[in-house]
């Protein structure tokens, strides 16, 4: 036995595939590992040229990185991964590790190679399920999130973070705490303390409001799950998704229920009272015009009910609304109605907006109330509609008795909608909805010498 025998036996039982190459790249020797990584013997592939073994894609890139290596001034070494063919046709994955470190018992270039097809396999599989959730987290409307156990790093969010929050993907990734920002204040400890019960590792299942720039109008609905290694929390994910239409829909089925059980009862019970009376009163005239004044009452409700389902079953039917021609349009159907009364109007800006059809119905109602509710038998209405850089501004004025809080409440959205509505009809609902649907804000000014002035603003102005 030679002394370079020993050194073979040594080779030939390494993982690792050990080759010598001459700087064309031919195979000057192969240690017994070739075989089990490819399926070829030693003596196959001596004398071979190692590029031409290379898959096509990454021939050129291998036979760079060799020629710049052997062709370094000083010591120089690199690792590339490729493909190599294998005896059966197939090709597996190799990382090889390539120098120039020689002397003068080699004869050659030493490159070391270790099959690493199931890793790489395995980075390709994770890559391709990575691009398929990030191409459905891109067009999700719902917001998908993942934070370490201590929020201190943000590990992944989609775009609908923006639209839902309010706030930029960057500054929640450079400050992850920082969607906080845009939590409504009253909600804010709430959240801060679900966080901790996620980073214990408990799930959480709430709603919330968000989103300062749509004045934390937008009502969320969050689930949050902490991942666990070994019993301790390593990430907390989750989804949020944009509820508003739900909660909306809630408040205002509430607000029917609530009407329906109370008013139109009481006012039922005043006819069937006053039709009780009757039968015992010779006259019977006062009696029938209450009936009759009440039956009206009702009616005009059972209308403006209608009106509001309506509205409530079409919601998200928004359409360009040319504001002027609309209130134009309105207001000669108030003086149709009404022709006793006087509707000035001073200002009429030609303005579009982006609204729901129902805009106009809520117009006239804001006409006809101020008309209806006068103390004289002259009343005047004023009327101006202008445009602001950023808004819509219609202002109905009149010169009564101021509107009573619980109405102005309605109007400006912060009536309690779980209380019990005392108010004697709908039409006020009619146009708090209409507003809010459309995106806008309602402010009513009262004084007992000034009167009412009701201000509506609609933003999302258009050409």
């Amino acid at each position: 036995m030679n002394e370079s025998e020993p050194l073979g036996l040594l080779l030939d039982h390494t993982q690792d595939k050990i080759v010598l190459l001459d700087e064309a790249g031919t195979f000057v020797y192969l240690n017994g590992a070739v075989e089990r990584i490819l399926g070829f013997t030693p003596d196959e592939l001596v004398g071979e040229n190692a590029f031409e073994y290379v898959h096509p894609d990454e021939e050129r890139r291998v036979r760079r990185a060799f020629r710049r290596v052997i062709e370094s001034d000083g010591f120089a070494e690199e690792t590339v991964e490729y493909r190599h063919g294998a005896a059966d046709g197939s090709w597996v994955w190799l990382e090889s590790r390539m120098s120039n470190l020689t002397d003068s018992a080699l004869d050659g270039f030493v490159v070391s190679s270790r099959d690493v097809t199931d890793r790489v396999e395995a980075e390709r599989e994770r890559a391709e399920t990575a691009s398929h959730l990030r191409e459905i987290a891109a067009v999700s409307g719902d917001v998908l999130w993942m934070f370490n156990a201590d929020w201190s790093e943000l590990l992944f969010v989609n775009p609908a973070y923006e639209d839902v929050y309010g706030g930029s993907v960057s500054e929640v990734t450079d400050d992850p705490k920082a969607f906080l920002d845009t939590v409504h204040p009253d909600d804010v400890p709430a959240v801060e303390e679900a966080m901790g019960l996620l980073s214990e590792g408990t799930p959480v299942d709430m709603e919330y409001r968000v989103n300062p720039d749509e004045g934390y109008s937008r009502w969320i609905w969050v689930q949050g799950e902490p991942i666990t290694v070994d019993g301790e929390v390593v990430r907390i994910t989750g989804f949020t998704r944009d509820i508003t239409d739900r909660r909306r829909r809630e408040r205002q089925l509430v607000v029917m229920d609530n009407l329906l059980r109370h008013n139109l009862r009481n006012d039922l019970n005043v006819i069937l009272g006053t039709a009780e009376v009757l039968e015992d009163v010779p006259n019977t005239a006062e009696h029938t015009a209450v009936i009759r004044r009440v039956g009206e009452q009702l009616l005009e409700t059972a209308e403006k009910e209608r009106e509001i389902i309506d509205l409530i079953t079409g919601q998200g039917n928004i359409e360009r609304i040319r504001l002027d021609e609309a209130v134009t349009e309105c207001v000669a159907a108030a003086r149709d109605r009404y022709p006793h009364a006087s509707i000035e109007v001073s200002t009429l800006d030609p303005v579009a907006v982006e609204g729901c059809a129902e805009l106009r119905a809520a117009v006239i109602e804001l006409l006809e109330n101020a008309i209806r509710h006068a103390d004289g038998d002259d009343p005047t209405v004023g009327v101006r509609l202008r445009r602001t850089p950023e808004h819509a501004e219609l202002v109905i004025r009149d010169d009564h008795t101021p509107i009573p809080a619980i109405e102005a409440n309605v109007l400006t959205g912060d009536h309690d909608m779980t209380d019990v509505y005392h108010s004697s009809g709908l039409g006020f609902w009619l146009v708090y909805w209409c507003v809010e649907i459309s995106n806008g804000s309602i402010t009513v000014e009262s004084g007992a010498d000034r009167g009412n002035e009701i201000t509506v603003r609609l933003p999302g102005i258009v050409d």
